[in-house]
């Protein structure tokens, strides 16, 4: 599977281009930014943001949102400074209820990856949910395969909780077709509630390879 590295800093938010500089063995390339990260200023000024981070010598953007453009509008934006977005936010009842709908906007912006960043809860995690957006997850993975995109989940730390002799986080992804589902690791996330992330990525090595 190709894997590709994008990471979200708040500390992107003050970079300047000479400080937008390959980062090293690990990172031969130059990490990209989360739209989350400047969404304030993506609310604004969609045009003007975007030339921000070019400026900075990011090239590649995770969108959470469309911020008031259409995808196509969107991707124009992009196309004209030489800006790709990879990865694409979306919710989970929208992967839910509307699929046809979210993957055409991704085939619009061109993107790799679809990735939602939440189950949405009101307790911890619970066997039932998990059941459930396994179910989800492994259906809208397919159709986004049979597009040739990869769904992803970015973890938010409540799925945690334990279950048998891990986690139900643990459970959720032996329920999901790798082929059809890959994980976007936030390490904040998994380090807040116990986990240990390079431990992770061990015990899961074929991930979606996608880090914030």
């Amino acid at each position: 599977m190709i894997r590709t590295t994008l990471v979200g800093l708040a500390l992107l938010a003050g970079m300047s281009a000479i400080q937008a500089q390959p980062f090293g063995k690990l990172l031969p390339k130059t990490p990209g930014i989360v739209s989350y990260t400047m969404r304030d200023s993506f609310s604004k000024d969609v045009p003007g943001t975007l030339d921000k981070i070019k400026a900075w010598g990011i090239t590649d953007i995770e969108f959470s949102g469309l911020f008031g453009k259409t995808a196509p509008e969107l991707r124009a934006l992009l196309d004209q400074r030489g800006l790709k977005c990879s990865s694409y936010g979306v919710s989970y009842d929208a992967i839910d209820q509307k699929p046809d709908s979210i993957l055409q906007n991704a085939q619009a912006l061109g993107v790799k990856y679809i990735r939602i960043g939440s189950i949405p809860h009101k307790s911890a995690a619970t066997l039932e949910m998990m059941q459930k957006a396994a179910d989800v997850f492994n259906r809208f993975g397919k159709l986004a395969h049979e597009k040739g995109m990869m769904f992803c989940y970015h973890n938010h730390g409540f799925e945690f909780q334990p279950y048998e002799n891990g986690t139900l986080f643990d459970y959720l992804v032996k329920q999901t077709n790798p082929e059809y589902v890959g994980y976007e690791m936030d390490v904040t996330w998994t380090y807040l509630p116990g986990q240990d992330p390079a431990a992770l990525l061990l015990k899961y090595p074929n991930g979606s390879g996608l880090f914030i």
